[in-house]
């Protein structure tokens, strides 16, 4: 019997596995056949450690030092460009100063990023503190360091039935049973689902799909070095990626979980709006593909054990901040697991326990 067993293989399990599995026998558990599959494969892989809820905010700012140092560290210079139409007049000075962006001439802006339509843009804000995310090497150091610490990964182990009892859970999955002492719920757009098979109440988190095209960047020139493009309240956004650009919608759809993919009007709508702020135009669609961001009723992170059960560990909510907050989400989870004194203020370990929801 292991110490913990947890529930899902995107970043949110395989983090905590690797700090846990310092300390206790460890077995994670992934329904697909390979770690990372469903929303951490699907990332905009940026770090914006001003994005989200003030809670969330709270982790981004936590997160850095991991980010900047651990493992030679895993972020990259991006900057971030956000542009504004004559529409968004009222709203584009509180966007940016809420994102921390420094308004900037449209000449400076065409400078960063030469597709600047200067005939629709009248609003433009720059940040440079933005950086991409390796998102891969993140995921994979973790991975390196839970294996280092003898955790046990199952892949192709969907869960099907979670029974507690003498103090302890047994798991049945498609591939065989297990059974630990304490259960961490990491399965993403599924903890709800996850928590009923274990007789825990479900929170009500909301999965949302958001959709992503890659197109062939106009004009043929290198993007490499062009900020992360956003528009105001999120209504697109596009970033260099591989020498194309990624383009999304930034659309919040509810839906229930599952194995997302993009519709093709709404790669559209959102390359439109993209389109109102450049030259030339966007003539094709390479590949696109679509992820899920799930969410807790107040938009923080859950983590901490249930109220009804202290064996059951939620660690869920990851919405669209899973990768930004992840080093200092796992190292809460730790340290609450181990009775540990928490290195976060204590306002935040409160406004992220479950116990926040009745």
């Amino acid at each position: 019997m292991d110490d913990i067993i947890i529930i899902g293989g995107g970043i949110a399990g395989v983090s905590i596995a690797a700090r846990i599995s310092k300390f206790m026998k460890v077995t994670l558990l992934e329904r697909e056949d390979s770690l990372g599959y469903h929303a951490s494969g699907r990332s905009a892989a940026v770090f914006l450690k001003d994005y989200g809820n003030n809670i969330v905010k709270a982790l981004n700012h936590a997160s850095c030092d991991y980010l900047e140092k651990a493992n030679g560290g895993v972020l990259s210079p991006r900057g971030l460009l956000m542009l504004g139409s004559m529409r968004d007049n009222d709203s584009f000075t509180a966007e940016s100063q809420k994102l921390g962006l420094t308004q900037v001439s449209l000449k400076e802006a065409k400078l960063k990023f030469p597709l600047l339509n200067p005939q629709t843009t009248k609003h433009a804000a720059y940040r440079e503190d933005i950086f991409d995310l390796d998102t891969d090497l993140f995921l994979q150091n973790f991975l390196r360091e839970a294996k280092k610490n003898n955790t046990q990964v199952k892949t192709k182990s969907e869960v099907y039935e979670i029974i507690f009892q003498n103090n302890y859970w047994k798991i049945r999955t498609q591939n065989g049973e297990y059974s630990g002492r304490v259960l961490i719920n990491a399965s993403g757009a599924w903890v709800d689902e996850i928590a009923i098979l274990a007789g825990i109440p479900p929170i009500n988190f909301t999965p949302y799909r958001r959709s992503v095209a890659r197109v062939p960047v106009p004009g043929a020139e290198d993007p490499s070095t062009w900020p992360l493009l956003l528009g105001v309240n999120e209504a697109w956004y596009a970033k260099p990626d591989a020498g194309a650009l990624i383009v999304s919608p930034a659309e919040e759809e509810l839906v229930s979980p599952q194995d997302a993919w993009a519709e093709d009007l709404t790669l559209a709508e959102g390359i439109d709006r993209f389109q109102q702020f450049i030259v030339p135009r966007i003539t094709s669609i390479s590949s696109n593909w679509a992820g899920l961001r799930t969410f807790s009723p107040d938009r923080s992170l859950v983590i901490g054990p249930s109220k009804e059960n202290s064996n059951f560990f939620w660690f869920g909510g990851q919405g669209g901040y899973g990768f930004q907050t992840a080093a200092a989400a796992s190292q809460l989870a730790m340290e609450l697991l181990l009775g540990k004194q928490p290195s976060l203020p204590s306002d935040i370990v409160r406004a992220l326990a479950p116990g926040r929801f009745n």
